[in-house]
Parts: structure tokens; sequence; C-alpha cells
């Protein structure tokens, strides 16, 4: 997968994993990063899917409707690509924390819906349900931060409470942020995200 590694300061083992949203690519989340943790490591990654001529994770059938098949598959395909990109860049594989935007944010939480603590915690900005009807691997203690806007006019408010709601059934500790805005971005979002990053991380 098209990537960006940038070497953390001396002394930082940590890495952030940046996943960006539909149409971005693999420098759109380096100023968040930046923001979060300037002294961390960066694994910054471009998604595999071109949806006319935007970057993607994976492939939806429609607006807020996933290609699960593909989600699967994808999910699988990026969980593989951190472990290589581990062995040839030497970070270490399990005290790194995704920071997902949209649909970025989307494939962060499938990781977690598929694998048992794939990183060591999440930030995730605006993200979806990204699947239903499955049981969730083990997350006692997990740290979740959710980034939602009151107003999102892509990720409901509901779709975010019932993704903190399954997310804490199996175990995770997650602290949601709503801001008063839609599905973009926010200062006031990446200062709350980097408190609690600040508190669970370092």
């Amino acid at each position: 997968m098209k990537h960006i590694f940038k070497q953390g300061k001396q002394g930082n083992d940590h890495t952030l994993l940046l996943l960006h949203g539909t149409g971005g690519d693999e420098n759109d989340l380096l100023p968040i990063a930046e923001m979060i943790d300037p002294e961390a490591s960066v694994l910054s990654v471009r998604g595999n899917v071109d949806e006319n001529g935007m970057n993607r994770f994976f492939r939806r059938l429609g607006e807020g409707i996933f290609d699960e098949e593909d989600l699967i598959f994808r999910t699988k395909e990026l969980h593989e690509f951190i472990d290589e990109a581990a062995k040839e860049h030497g970070f270490d594989r399990n005290n790194m924390t995704a920071i997902g935007y949209s649909n970025g944010a989307n494939i962060a939480a499938s990781l977690l819906y598929h694998f048992e603590k794939p990183l060591n915690d999440a930030i995730l900005l605006h993200p979806m349900v990204p699947r239903r009807g499955i049981d969730l691997p083990e997350m006692t203690g997990f740290p979740v931060f959710i980034g939602a806007g009151a107003n999102d006019p892509i990720c409901s408010p509901e779709e975010t409470d019932e993704l903190e709601k399954t997310l804490s059934a199996a175990g995770a500790l997650v602290e949601v942020f709503w801001a008063n805005q839609g599905h973009q971005l926010t200062r006031e979002e990446v200062d709350n995200a980097k408190a609690w990053y600040d508190n669970n991380t370092k």
C-alpha cells in the first residue's frame, strides 16, 4: 500500500497510523498527527480503492452502504500491511494509535471489529458502524476516542451512539466528543482528541 513513514524523535516509541477520508491521500492527516503527537513516528496510508478518481479504503454500494465483502478483504489487507510495515520500518506493532477520519475511521473501526486489539488505541473521527450482526473480539480496557458532529449529515448521531454501545459492550473504554458541527473536522475536535491521547496513551 502506498504510504509515508516518518521516524519519530528518539525516546518516543509510539507510532500514529493515519487513515484519510474519501478522496484524500497519505498527506491529508499529517497536520493532525503534528497536533496530537509531534514526536511520534507516523505511518500514513493511502487507500487502495479508486472510486471515480477518489481514494478509499474499501468499496461502497452507495452513500453509507458498505460493500461488506470488500470491507472484510480490505481490513485484512490493511492488517497485514501494518505487520509488514512494522518489520520494514522497525516500529513497535503493539504501540500504535490509529487516527482515522470518515472512510479512514470506518476501516480503523473495522480493524477493531475483526481482530483482537490490533492497535494500542484508536481515535475515530466521524466513523460509522462498520458491520452489524457479528460478535466482536474481546476488547476489555481498549481505549477509543470518537469525534462526532451533532449535525453530521453522513454519520448520524444514532450511528455514533450504536458504535459507542457496541464497542463498550465488548469491553472497550469509549469516550465520545460531540461538536455542534457537520461532517468536517474541527480544531475543537482535534484538541479534545489530543487531550484524550495525552491521558490514555502517554
